[in-house]
């Protein structure tokens, strides 16, 4: 019977040895994969624009309804020679509907009316060739010596924009993670450790905002990715 109880109690303490190892090893295996560390990766670009949109409008008045709108006719043709005349084509060259206003019907307006319509008329260049657009944008000057006077409105103005994006994605998601790994090295040296595989990576949106606001035609584009490192012993 003493035998017996020995034999059991012999087994039973290694069971209980061999549960006691499993567990601080499954412990130690759950310790290592929470040993992580969270980083993030910045890439920056600067690009020069590559489509400009400039529209240009102005407005005709007058008391008959054909002669302004045959003046509104003769000002866009002014308006696309000169276009033309510098080196842009007909094709980056658009002509909107006219927007017509009748000054009669302005119910809150009592004082007598110098005219009786107002047309409304806009010109939109839409181009590939930035530098020369923007050169012509300082040269509407020229534009009222030609007698046109150009308007300025919220709804109308110039805008740059960069749309080749996809042909630096790579290189600046590369250089994100690239930057990303070397904090997390730094990290894992700092902390006595080796840096090991990537446990979850998440790219972040890229950002075109203007450089700044006197050269709108200049872009910062701008990727955060983050990644999280598990670290080794």
């Amino acid at each position: 019977m003493k035998k017996q109880n020995i034999i059991s109690a012999a087994i039973l303490a290694v069971g209980l040895l061999a549960l006691g190892l499993c567990v601080k090893s499954g412990l130690n295996s759950f310790n290592d994969s929470q040993r992580v560390v969270d980083v993030k990766g910045l890439a920056e670009r600067e690009v020069n624009a590559n489509v400009v949109t400039w529209p240009i409008m102005f407005r005709e008045v007058g008391n008959s309804l054909p002669d302004v709108y045959a003046n509104v006719t003769k000002t866009n043709a002014v308006i696309i020679d000169f276009l033309v005349a510098n080196g842009l084509s007909k094709d980056e060259i658009s002509v909107g509907a006219p927007t017509v206003q009748d000054l009669t019907t302005d119910r809150y307006n009592n004082s007598p009316l110098p005219y009786n319509y107002a047309v409304t008329s806009v010109v939109t260049v839409s181009s590939g060739k930035v530098k020369e657009v923007h050169s012509l944008i300082n040269r509407q000057g020229e534009l009222l010596s030609k007698g046109i006077a150009i308007t300025s409105n919220y709804n109308y103005s110039v805008t740059y924009d960069f749309t080749d994006l996809n042909s630096i994605k790579p290189e600046m998601i590369a250089e994100a993670t690239q930057n990303a790994r070397e904090a997390a090295k730094k990290f894992a040296d700092d902390s006595d450790s080796r840096l090991g595989k990537i446990k979850t990576a998440r790219q972040g949106q890229f950002s075109i905002e203007d450089r700044d606001a006197t050269t709108p035609y200049i872009k910062k584009i701008r990727v955060v990715t983050a990644l999280t490192y598990y670290l080794e012993d």
